[in-house]
């Protein structure tokens, strides 16, 4: 019996893939940060502290709108080598702020991301992320062919979790004592993925 052949998968070069320079939606645009988007994300970030910080213990790093812009310079550089794509969210019809997300956790050898993202406490409740998070998975699947997207969400953070259970993602399971709070308590995490056909088949809705 012949034995079956290797699987060959050409990886791809990260920093070579062309990737649109802003996503656009009914009512957000999503683009990569620039230079000077830090007094915006230090604004977002003072008005939400209370907010966030339970779930996103990062925070205490924004403790001046220098720190902010030294974290959105960062994040500008992560985006040019593809080693983090992390984007800022705008009210596409004002111009305003409204929050942060991205692909994390990259592996190009599947491939396969991460969906991550938060919103400022006064964005919260009109379906700016639910909008964000679907350009995201068209990036992810269309543009990135990946072979999986998934999100985590601390099982307590009902917000965060009721957007994959939206849009259709299926729930793995449940991975207990992943995490542990500014506070230092632990909380589970659960764990939402979709797959290409599964993409296909939504589009096809």
């Amino acid at each position: 019996m012949t034995p079956p052949k290797p699987f060959t998968w050409i990886k791809p070069t990260p920093i070579l893939i062309d990737i649109p320079a802003e996503l656009i939606g009914p009512r957000v645009l999503v683009r990569p940060y620039h230079a000077g988007d830090g007094a915006p994300l230090f604004e977002a970030v003072e008005e939400s502290r209370t907010h966030i910080e339970p779930w996103l213990p990062w925070g205490h790093h924004h403790k001046t709108v220098l720190d902010s812009e030294a974290c959105v310079r960062r994040f500008h550089a992560n985006w040019i080598t593809r080693e983090d794509m992390i984007l800022s969210v705008w009210d596409k019809s004002t111009g305003r702020y409204l929050g942060g997300c991205g692909l994390h956790r990259a592996n190009w050898d599947v491939p396969s991301f991460e969906i991550g993202y938060w919103l400022r406490k006064s964005a919260q409740g009109h379906g700016y992320m639910t909008e964000t998070v679907q350009l995201l998975m068209a990036l992810a699947f269309d543009t990135l062919k990946a072979n999986r997207v998934f999100i985590h969400c601390a099982a307590t953070n009902v917000r965060s979790s009721s957007i994959p259970k939206r849009l259709g993602f299926q729930h793995e399971g449940t991975l207990r004592n992943q995490g542990r709070n500014m506070w230092g308590e632990l909380y589970d995490v659960e764990v939402y993925s979709m797959m290409p056909e599964e993409w296909v088949a939504k589009a096809e809705v």
